[in-house]
């Protein structure tokens, strides 16, 4: 089928529609709603969204939390910057950090990078495990909770490259969401952060359930994909966690015939790799590597708020997976012409029945 083809979701986005920052409130940014049963396509603002859902109806979100996951550091001798992207922490008795690094040509195993104004933070490079990935093991004697908040202290919130700008004081709050708990995602949320205390006080007073699982967002989403046939394609893995209250929350919506509504694509996946059937969710602390593309049928949730995505990205396929791949680009196609923003900080689509 043409749509499990890379070059099919190349999509041509105006450098002037990819957003830079946020909108002013986060409830103000556009909305297009996409009825994916008929294709008909409607213009709003997100703070419309709940006309779209009654009494009993589930919103599920991540409340994962963004990590300050980008540091610069300097490396022995030579003194050159290098970006340290950190990705996960892999053994914390141990100090052992998964990282990404760049220029990655400069790192070898041995070497040892300086981090802060006088040198504060030491790691040393004990293993390559990408191109440009490196395990680093960081040399410092206090305790973990001291070690925790001198990375926070020297790490900086880490906006999509496409952005093209350092981040500024307002981006440790707005590349979040409201309900961000579980520290450890480097890739933020984006459909979380449309949601202001105005409109989750709504949803409470139209008795719309919320449901929140877990996914630690990583750099997976922002890979290059590098194979045509998207069948060879293999996802990197992502960690996430389905607690019993969320299944209990989502389960009874869905016995009921409600309506279940992912909030962002890492929802989507996560919930279609711990489904069982009939619309049915079951508990979950793990991995996933599940990679959505067209064609492909969800089993739990039939509403699905998203982002506008970038060109032959896994976003915009696991976008079309659920919209319809024919429907999907004819929206972006649309979105384009009518000056909608792209990326994390852009408008956002409600794709519904």
């Amino acid at each position: 089928m043409k749509d499990t083809k890379l070059s099919h979701f190349e999509i041509e986005i105006p450098e002037t529609l990819i957003a830079k920052k946020p909108a002013t409130f986060r409830d103000e940014s556009r909305l297009m709603v996409l009825h994916r049963s008929t294709g008909e396509i409607e213009h709003r603002h997100f703070k419309d969204i709940l006309d779209y859902f009654s009494k009993d109806d589930v919103f599920v979100f991540n409340d994962t939390k963004v990590f300050p996951a980008r540091m610069y550091g300097n490396k022995e001798k030579t003194g050159a910057q290098i970006e340290v992207f950190l990705l996960r922490e892999l053994n914390p008795a141990f100090k052992l950090w998964d990282v990404v690094v760049d220029p990655a040509r400069k790192i070898r195993i041995g070497n040892k990078l300086y981090f802060g104004k006088n040198d504060e933070l030491v790691a040393e490079v004990i293993d390559n495990t990408t191109s440009r990935g490196r395990t680093l093991r960081f040399l410092f004697d206090g305790s973990q909770e001291e070690f925790r908040e001198l990375l926070h202290a020297m790490g900086e919130t880490p906006l999509p490259k496409y952005m093209n700008r350092s981040p500024n004081s307002d981006d440790a709050q707005r590349y979040q969401s409201l309900f961000a708990k579980n520290e450890g995602a480097v890739v933020g949320p984006a459909a979380s952060f449309h949601f202001s205390r105005e409109l989750l006080l709504r949803m409470e007073i139209k008795d719309i359930r919320k449901a929140f699982i877990t996914v630690h967002n990583g750099l997976g989403n922002y890979r290059e994909i590098d194979v045509e046939d998207l069948t060879k394609y293999k996802m990197e893995s992502e960690q996430m966690i389905i607690p019993e209250e969320a299944c209990t929350i989502v389960n009874a919506a869905s016995a009921a015939g409600q309506n279940i509504c992912a909030v962002g694509t890492s929802v989507l996946r996560a919930m279609e790799t711990a489904s069982g059937t009939q619309r049915h969710l079951k508990a979950f602390d793990g991995w996933t590597s599940k990679f959505i593309f067209p064609p492909y049928d969800f089993n739990v949730p039939n509403a699905l708020v998203t982002n506008f995505h970038m060109s032959k990205s896994i976003l915009l396929m696991m976008t079309a997976a659920f919209g319809g791949y024919e429907e999907t680009m004819r929206a972006y196609s649309i979105a384009i012409k009518e000056k909608y923003r792209f990326g994390a900080y852009g408008d956002a689509m409600l794709i519904i029945d």
